[in-house]
């Protein structure tokens, strides 16, 4: 990226001609689009950055919890090992609140 001035050349600009006015006034316009032009391309590789980062910690936080989940599997499986079925007998256990309810609560 070039260096760029944040003053205009005030010297220059109170002097000068209509035509050299027009010229400036079109060459800044022309290298405002530019730097949109740039910008944009940096915003898209941003994002696109973003998301291959954002992609990778998912993965690792899912085999996490595959490796969490493998490791926790034995000992549910011992704790469950005395039911003829070998079904948990706290299936479901958890209470959930009703939509109902939850509409209510807002």
């Amino acid at each position: 990226m070039s260096k760029f001035r944040t003053q205009a050349p005030w010297g220059f600009l109170l002097t000068a001609s209509r035509n050299t006015l027009q010229s400036y006034e079109l060459s800044r316009l022309a290298h405002a689009a530019n730097l949109k032009k740039e910008i944009s391309t940096l915003l898209e590789q941003w994002l696109q950055e973003n998301t291959a980062a954002n992609l990778a910690r998912w993965l690792i936080e899912q085999r996490q919890r595959a490796v969490t989940g493998a490791e926790e599997t034995p000992a549910a499986e011992a704790a469950s090992s005395g039911n003829a079925n070998g079904v948990s007998d706290n299936f479901l256990t958890e209470s959930f609140p009703s939509p109902m309810n939850s509409r209510n609560a807002g």
